[in-house]
């Protein structure tokens, strides 16, 4: 699995403050679940980040976005960060806050 593995480390860091989370390898590379649920992750230099429904548009209307399609097919409520969506670390903060806030109003695995 390649997945900037600095990055992946920031990310754990950033969550440490914010609850308990599981890291996980997928999608060829890691991911952050909170109560069984994947929030945000790592693949190559891409942030994969779980919105939801309700702001997948607003998500993909923000520099550096795309669909997360690791089959080939878009995953709705899912979206890739690329660097330049993430490269102040308010920008990745904001990021792991909005996944949170869909993520907490799932029920747990």
């Amino acid at each position: 699995m390649v997945y900037n593995q600095d990055l992946a480390k920031k990310v754990s860091e950033t969550l440490l403050t914010r609850g308990e989370f599981v890291e996980k390898k997928m999608f060829g590379g890691v991911a952050f679940l909170y109560n069984g649920n994947m929030t945000v992750g790592v693949t190559r230099d891409d942030l994969i980040v779980r919105v939801g429904l309700q702001n997948y548009e607003y998500a993909l209307s923000k520099p550096g976005t795309d669909l997360f399609s690791p089959t080939g097919k878009p995953m709705a409520g899912w979206i890739t960060v690329a660097p330049t969506g993430y490269k102040k670390p308010a920008d990745m903060q904001k990021w792991i806050d909005l996944s949170l806030e869909f993520v907490k109003t799932l029920p747990a695995k």
